[in-house]
């Protein structure tokens, strides 16, 4: 009896200790799972893997094809706004799905809470963005062409290996191209040899252009013989030689922990409170940002992204005139994210965090610390000395930055939200990189050659542009907005202004979508106003937000350039339009190889009313790159910007009582 009793409780006890490391293994793979507490939560690897098997089982999908882009299917936009903690939410994944056998592209829509298709639709005429694989297939398909060969040959080359080629999109195509339907890519080509920096060796006037279905050249340029820059431009420590004095240890301390809450997907910093997901097209997209006034939270955003960018290349040359790269929607910009590290991109104070994404064959994959979030001292945020009493008022300017850093081919962007303690938020675009440099024989600067500046011997820059054009969904205290111009001017000298000083300005609404197509103008001071339709502050005068324009230039394709038809959005630095869910994209949904007119001059084609109305503003910014020797060999950060700033949205100085 007492023998069965003392197995009996050893059993037991065995049974309670399995129990409890299956309860603590359950723990901790729950533990792991990412809480989808939030109708803007993003994909996680579970609900991928989920949607690929449903549109596998249900479509009778080949073996060749892909998924260039998987991402959440973004929910009602009202139900967004009036979900409440605990309510249920839908989940829905949205799917590009590319039939390379078929050159067929279709967009899914799958439920996932009822794991059903709910929506399936060819997209005629379209080509989505290049894909991994594709650029593998390029660089096989081009080595194996014998002119390609032959005239690689003919520069000394025969280790083909040595030759590193680079897929872009096909950009401006010839009228037979387009005609064919095909998916097409072109090759540039560099000379690796001994140096891991290619980019300092381009092989100049070779040209290939591959068909991705059909696995040929379909078209292939040599001009001839340019020399090959044979000196070594890498950058690692060795190379360099002799370094520059490093400057003493300078390093950044909250001893008492951060001042920003992070729960889920939600940041809450200085009474800012916002949303961000990583998108795998756009890249970091912030969602409902809101700001806190008093005892109320004043929505000011609902999303804001960069909505596409593209970089023209000033050289008529037909090896040079078709790099008119749309690094957003011919690349998916978000896949090209590049993991941070701390006391690099983002100071040691920082926090990263990982993203999940999907390859093209639908599999998930977690790309780690992609997005970085830190707070960083700005100097004065605002002060005034008294002289009779002597009396000094200061505070110090903190701010929070949320960035990403994306390596396109040999450019590198950095994209930062930057969030004040006075109510402004700032875009701030770092852009750096390699200059996509053209070989050359001269060795100094050409008098006949006005298209750039040589940058070392046998290295020219060609000129360029970078256009960045941001989607900013206004809310600012409500959906219901109006959008102001404010345009500043003198007074001639006349009765009113006597001694010419005078200065006024005016405020214009923008009544429709047609007429809010607008230009920056420096003579008369331009901004832009989003204010609420509904509301008045103290002063009788509707709470706004303004877009104060930073740096900017002109797009300087002339009239009828074929990229100047295609990237409209960059010919305007202002486009407002009429809240409509499915109108993400300034330069359209498939820009590669897309036909002109594309995005924003067909969503404002209905000229629809703007007053009273859930209105977005799009942004258009951009910089005019003539290349110089400091660019070189890796670009000093050039910052481009803007801010969207309170103008009667607070009753004073929303900072002014910060504790010192």
């Amino acid at each position: 009896m007492i023998k069965r009793l003392k197995l009996f409780f050893l059993l037991a006890i065995t049974i309670i200790i399995c129990c409890g490391i299956s309860l603590i293994l359950i723990e901790t793979v729950t533990a792991k799972q990412p809480v989808i507490s939030h109708p803007l939560t993003a994909l996680t690897e579970a609900e991928i893997k989920t949607a690929v098997a449903l549109i596998r089982k249900e479509k009778s999908l080949t073996d060749m094809a892909a998924f260039p882009l998987i991402t959440l299917a973004e929910p009602d936009k009202q139900e967004v706004r009036n979900f409440t903690q605990g309510q249920s939410f839908e989940r829905k994944a949205f799917l590009v799905v590319y039939e390379r056998a078929q050159n067929k592209t279709y967009e899914g829509i799958v439920d996932l809470k009822t794991q059903k298709i709910a929506s399936w639709q060819e997209k005629p005429h379209v080509q989505p963005a290049i894909f991994n694989s594709e650029y593998e297939l390029a660089r096989n398909v081009v080595k194996s062409d014998s002119r390609w060969q032959e005239a690689m040959k003919k520069r000394g080359i025969t280790d083909f290996d040595q030759v590193q080629v680079s897929c872009w999109a096909a950009g401006i195509l010839s009228q037979e191209e387009a005609a064919t339907g095909g998916r097409l890519c072109r090759t540039l080509l560099f000379y690796r040899g001994e140096r891991w920096n290619y980019y300092g060796s381009p092989i100049e006037g070779v040209i290939a252009t591959v068909d991705l279905n059909k696995g040929t050249v379909t078209n292939f340029i040599d001009q001839g013989i340019v020399p090959i820059s044979k000196e070594n431009w890498n950058y690692d420590l060795q190379s360099l030689g002799k370094l520059l004095s490093p400057p003493k240890l300078l390093q950044i301390l909250q001893p008492k922990g951060k001042s920003f809450q992070i729960q889920g997907n939600e940041v809450t910093w200085q009474g800012w409170k916002f949303r961000y997901v990583m998108h795998p097209r756009d890249g970091l997209v912030l969602y409902q940002v809101n700001c806190k006034d008093g005892g109320n939270v004043r929505p000011v955003l609902y999303r804001a992204s960069l909505s596409e960018m593209v970089v023209p290349y000033g050289d008529p040359d037909p090896t040079w005139s078709f790099r008119n790269a749309f690094d957003v929607g011919e690349y998916n910009l978000g896949l090209l994210a590049s993991t941070m590290e701390l006391g690099k991109e983002i100071p040691q104070n920082g926090v990263l965090f990982d993203a999940v994404f999907a390859n093209e064959e639908g599999e998930p994959y977690v790309m780690p610390g992609v997005v970085g979030i830190y707070e960083r001292d700005n100097g004065i945020l605002w002060k005034h000395y008294e002289y009779n009493t002597q009396r000094n008022d200061v505070r110090r300017d903190r701010q929070l930055v949320i960035t990403i850093t994306a390596a396109v081919d040999n450019y590198d962007y950095g994209i930062n939200w930057i969030f004040h303690q006075d109510g402004t938020l700032e875009v701030e675009n770092d852009l750096t990189g390699i200059v996509l440099v053209q070989g050359t024989e001269a060795e100094t600067q050409p008098e006949d050659n006005f298209y750039g500046r040589l940058l070392a011997k046998n290295i020219f820059g060609v000129n360029h542009q970078h256009f960045f054009n941001y989607r900013l969904d206004m809310d600012v205290d409500g959906q219901a907005n109006n959008v102001m111009e404010m345009n500043v001017a003198s007074l001639p000298i006349g009765k009113n202004n006597p001694i010419g000083n005078a200065i006024v300005v005016k405020d214009t609404p923008l009544k429709t979508e047609k007429a809010a197509v607008r230009d920056l103008d420096i003579k008369h001071s331009r901004e832009w106003m989003i204010a609420n339709a509904d509301k008045k502050n103290a002063l009788g005068v509707a709470p706004a937000y303004m877009l104060m324009p930073g740096g900017n230039t002109v797009f300087f394709p002339v009239e009828g350039a074929k990229i100047r038809q295609k990237a409209e959005f960059a010919t305007h630095h202002v486009w407002v339009t009429r809240y409509k869910p499915h109108e993400l994209y300034a330069g359209g949904d498939y820009p590669n190889q897309a036909p002109p007119g594309k995005g924003l001059p067909e969503y404002i084609a209905d000229d629809e009313s703007l007053m009273g109305q859930d209105i977005v503003l799009w942004y258009t910014m951009g910089i005019t790159h003539v290349p110089k020797p400091e660019d070189w060999p890796v670009m000093p950060v050039h910052k481009l910007g803007f801010k969207l700033s309170p103008r009667g949205f607070f009753s004073r100085n929303p900072a002014i009582n910060l504790p010192e």
